[in-house]
């Protein structure tokens, strides 16, 4: 595989955790990775909220709370710091959904410094190509 691409719709810990580790993977790999941020998932690297503990999705139901202790202690690293390691190591690109960008009334300097441009979908799929698609 020559590239992956992440379409990260999902804002919650769990669902950010398992794209970041998706991302950082695949640069491990040496695989060219880009994720696209769009909805909740683009919500979660606005300046503001980056970083920040997030909840866990309603599928952890009374478990969410267990899941997250036990991440602290085997010393799980959070979904921001594992999305900022993947791109030290590899070839990692983060976009933001011009779409999603109007909707919220945000512009790309209220996110976070590693989301580097505001594409569309339409240059999101021409990149992506024919490479593995993802869906988080």
């Amino acid at each position: 595989m020559e590239k992956m691409s992440i379409v990260l719709f999902s804002g919650t810990a769990d669902k950010l955790q398992a794209a970041a580790t998706m991302v950082s993977g695949a640069a491990a790999m040496g695989v060219e990775t880009h994720l696209f941020l769009t909805f909740w998932g683009l919500n979660a690297l606005r300046k503001d909220m980056a970083g920040k503990a997030l909840p866990m999705s309603a599928d952890y139901g009374q478990d969410a709370e267990n899941m997250a202790k036990l991440m602290e202690e085997k010393g799980a690293h959070g979904w921001y710091e594992v999305l900022e390691m993947a791109r030290d190591v590899g070839d990692v690109r983060v976009h933001a959904c011009s779409h999603t960008l109007d909707l919220m009334d945000l512009t790309l300097e209220d996110l976070d410094p590693m989301v580097e441009d505001v594409i569309g979908v339409a240059t999101f799929v021409s990149q992506a190509g024919d490479g593995q698609v993802l869906f988080i």
